[in-house]
């Protein structure tokens, strides 16, 4: 039986309303997962949050440091040995570069020697100090020896003035002669002239005396109160001697501590100055992280609190047990070399961050090593002490 074009387009109605209901039902069906889902997720995160968002922090701007030690050396030479490449482990006290001693050889010999010196120049100045007493000793029997003559040559010269007086009283009576007269005098005036003929020669034993007493008291004056190794002189060379032994001992450059060694700077044959890094040696047993976190992240943090490290060099696989062993005194920004400034007044709020360093294990740096600059991700745990 042919249905009739009324039937027909009641069909098709029919058709139409039963396919718009279908899709309506499938849309409703779609919204009500996704509200689901949704809700399930802010659930979900809710008790994320409530049970462990909101005592931790965390950080992808993290990133391993190190305390480097730059290798220097301490003396000008020509390099002779290179024991050390790029990448090698190196434990603390290894010899990593050998340099020519022959200067300072030399300089070690100049210095013993005058030390040796320094000691022959102190027993010297005791030697001449023994002389200097017997010379005193001697100047003082000369001033006697001239004092006596001065006494001698005085009671001639009174003697002569007496025989003169006597002479020149009988002169007039004719008892005594001119010839003899003439004599008499001539006698009185020679003693006088022995008279100070001695006492010319007290002064001179006197000032003999004075200045073998000024060459005493010089002389004690750099012996008393020393001895041959307290002596001045020996002091300074004995400090030469050390500094050139120092100088060589330098010559043989060590690892100051156990680490990898990075930029190395040296060739044999070279010739080394003094403060030039010659290498780098980074402690990758002591490394230690370097976490910047946002300014609004830090009201929680206090040093000593526990952190999870994840480094991208291990994945997921691995994490370290750190803690905050301090935080920055400033913003990365304020300690650039050129801190950001705002004279122009057009000013933008941009959220700043604060290095926080993380302290690692050793064992796990040991079991883990570490690479300076590798990417990390830090997780601080405010709950924990």
């Amino acid at each position: 039986m042919n249905d009739t074009p009324a039937q027909t387009a009641f069909t098709a109605d029919d058709a139409a309303a039963s396919a718009t209901a279908a899709r309506s039902n499938t849309r409703r069906t779609w919204l009500i997962r996704l509200g689901a889902v949704v809700l399930v997720a802010a659930v979900v995160w809710g008790l994320w949050y409530v049970l462990f968002g909101r005592d931790h922090v965390s950080t992808d701007d993290a990133y391993v440091s190190a305390d480097v030690a730059e290798v220097t050396p301490l003396v000008a030479a020509a390099v002779t040995a290179v024991n050390v490449v790029d990448t090698q482990f190196v434990k603390a006290g290894a010899v990593l570069v050998e340099l020519d001693p022959a200067d300072t050889r030399v300089a070690l010999a100049q210095a013993e020697a005058d030390l040796s010196a320094a000691r022959r120049k102190y027993r010297q100045s005791v030697a001449t100090g023994s002389s200097l007493d017997a010379q005193l000793a001697a100047r003082g029997a000369s001033i006697a020896q001239a004092r006596a003559q001065l006494a001698s040559a005085s009671a001639d010269a009174a003697k002569a003035k007496i025989d003169l007086s006597r002479r020149e009283a009988l002169a007039n009576s004719g008892a005594v002669s001119g010839e003899e007269l003439t004599s008499a005098r001539q006698a009185a005036l020679s003693a006088q002239a022995s008279v100070a003929t001695a006492q010319a020669a007290v002064a001179q034993a006197q000032a003999q005396q004075q200045a073998a007493q000024g060459d005493l008291a010089a002389n004690r004056a750099l012996t008393n109160g020393v001895n041959e190794d307290s002596d001045p002189g020996v002091l300074v060379a004995k400090a030469k001697l050390a500094a050139a032994q120092l100088d060589y001992s330098r010559l043989t450059i060590r690892a100051p501590i156990d680490g990898v060694v990075t930029r190395r700077q040296v060739q044999l044959g070279q010739r080394v100055t003094l403060d030039s890094p010659i290498m780098t040696i980074v402690p990758i047993n002591q490394a230690y992280v370097d976490a910047n976190f946002k300014e609004g992240q830090l009201s929680g943090v206090r040093i000593g609190m526990p952190a999870k490290v994840k480094v991208d060099l291990y994945g997921g696989s691995v994490v370290y047990d750190g803690k905050v062993a301090g935080i920055g005194g400033g913003t990365g920004s304020s300690m650039a070399i050129i801190p950001a400034q705002n004279a122009t007044g057009n000013w933008i709020k941009v959220v700043q961050r604060v290095p926080v360093r993380i302290a690692l294990k050793p064992d796990e740096l040991i079991q883990h090593p570490l690479r300076m600059g590798l990417s990390t991700e830090v997780t601080i745990d405010l709950s924990g002490d």
